[in-house]
């Protein structure tokens, strides 16, 4: 964006002299625009354009950050700002930066909120943030089902505005318990003089407020729904999730698909300080290190073997990485399959069977090659039979272990996008190494 790049350009070159032009390039961007320019900058250069922002420009930018960097600006503020922040942000997205602060001040946070706005703040934060509950907006527009059309649109008129993302109005009975939709385009094109009960869309279902964030994401994607209402156990409205809500999940998950396999955060800031980044990619290069020791401790057990054919040495990498790539394919069509709802108990047999036959139909085509290879460039042809055997037998056990460890790793309430690579990159060197090894050691002894 030029805007951004001007911005940019003025900060690294003259700071703060240059406060006029920054305001007014800044009075040009939407907050998510802001925020976004805050992202590309490093942190001395953020407290400069966070300090030429206003009060309501800032409390909007704030629901844009990533969590990491806004952290760093939400320490500096007191318990009445935050408490400002309010007024300009949906609930869930408040409850959000809520959720980010120490206890404390979280609590002196609330109790300089009116009584009615805490209240629904509670509500929200009652819930985990991955959950619906923690997604919801308690800002909603109920009607009676008996209501005739021409009250509701007096009853909106009057109103004066709407939240965003309305595409219909919450039916509900005298027990605020869910009866239907009544939507928009119904409400403006229906004669007046009909009752909600007659155009309002009861085979709608909300959605629980107990429902995972994948859930509610899928749900939004195969009925295109723009906003839907949640629910609790017993029927009775508690709020809606909107669009723009399923959109973050959507991205914050995809993010996190990507990064977890490093071992990275979804909110890692980009130019975080050194001590925090060190920090927080050390406990994954540790668990790697671990991974790592263990295929060398593998190795080392067939060191006679190794010493008396070289060329095992040169050979045993491609063994171990050729079964890592096959079972990182299988394990993210697994993962991926999973994350939508595709697999299930009753098909995750068939799927399995599936990839271990592209296993072998791969494995013998690139096995074959590579024992050519071998053959000729070692003038050995057993060399070459047992790189192929190895080859074959690794991308199986790959294929197996890619099957079932999503799982397996779910059952055990660890996110398989985040252990899984780690995990199956284990196996397939250690059992590339053994069968690699092990069969030379058998046919050289």
């Amino acid at each position: 964006m030029e805007a951004d790049a001007q911005i940019s350009e003025i900060i690294r070159s003259f700071a703060i002299d240059s406060s006029d032009e920054t305001r007014l390039l800044l009075r040009s961007l939407r907050p998510q625009e802001i925020a976004n320019l805050l992202a590309s900058v490093r942190t001395a250069e953020r407290q400069v354009v966070w300090g030429l922002l206003g009060d309501e420009v800032r409390n909007q930018t704030l629901q844009h950050l990533g969590e990491d960097i806004r952290v760093d600006f939400l320490v500096g503020m007191g318990a009445a700002e935050l408490a400002a922040v309010a007024e300009e942000l949906d609930t869930d997205d408040f409850a959000d930066i809520l959720q980010e602060l120490p206890q404390t001040l979280t609590d002196q946070v609330l109790g300089s909120m009116d009584a009615a706005d805490r209240a629904r703040v509670e509500e929200v934060l009652a819930y985990p943030d991955d959950t619906a509950g923690g997604l919801m907006n308690t800002d909603t527009i109920t009607v009676r089902p008996r209501h005739a059309i021409e009250i509701v649109l007096r009853y909106l008129r009057l109103r004066k505005d709407i939240p965003d993302a309305t595409d219909a109005l919450i039916v509900v009975n005298s027990r605020d318990e869910f009866v239907g939709l009544l939507q928009v385009t119904k409400l403006l094109t229906s004669d007046p003089t009909v009752t909600v009960r007659e155009i309002m869309d009861t085979e709608i279902e909300p959605i629980q407020v107990t429902a995972p964030d994948t859930e509610v994401a899928r749900i939004f994607a195969e009925q295109d729904l723009v906003s839907a209402p949640v629910v609790d156990t017993n029927g009775k409205l508690l709020g809606r999730i909107t669009i723009d809500d399923v959109v973050d999940v959507i991205i914050e998950d995809a993010g996190e698909a990507l990064l977890a396999q490093a071992g990275l955060d979804v909110d890692e800031d980009t130019f975080a300080p050194i001590g925090r980044s060190a920090r927080s990619r050390a406990v994954w290069l540790g668990i790697n290190l671990m991974t790592a020791f263990l295929a060398s401790a593998v190795i080392s057990v067939f060191e006679d073997t190794i010493a008396k054919v070289v060329a095992l040495a040169i050979l045993m990498p491609i063994v171990a990485s050729m079964g890592g790539i096959a079972g990182t394919q299988t394990l993210t069509i697994v993962v991926r399959g999973m994350a939508l709802g595709h697999i299930r108990k009753g098909n995750l047999i068939w799927l399995m069977n599936r990839e271990l036959a592209v296993s072998i139909l791969n494995g013998l085509l690139w096995a074959s090659l590579v024992a050519i290879a071998a053959t000729v460039a070692f003038q050995d042809t057993m060399l070459g039979l047992i790189i192929a055997i190895a080859m074959i037998a690794n991308m199986l056990v790959a294929a197996l272990a890619g099957s079932l460890l999503p799982n397996i790793l779910q059952r055990l309430g660890i996110d398989p996008a985040i252990a899984g690579g780690v995990i199956l990159t284990t196996i397939t060197d250690v059992a590339g190494f053994c069968l690699f090894l092990g069969l030379a050691t058998w046919a050289y002894a």
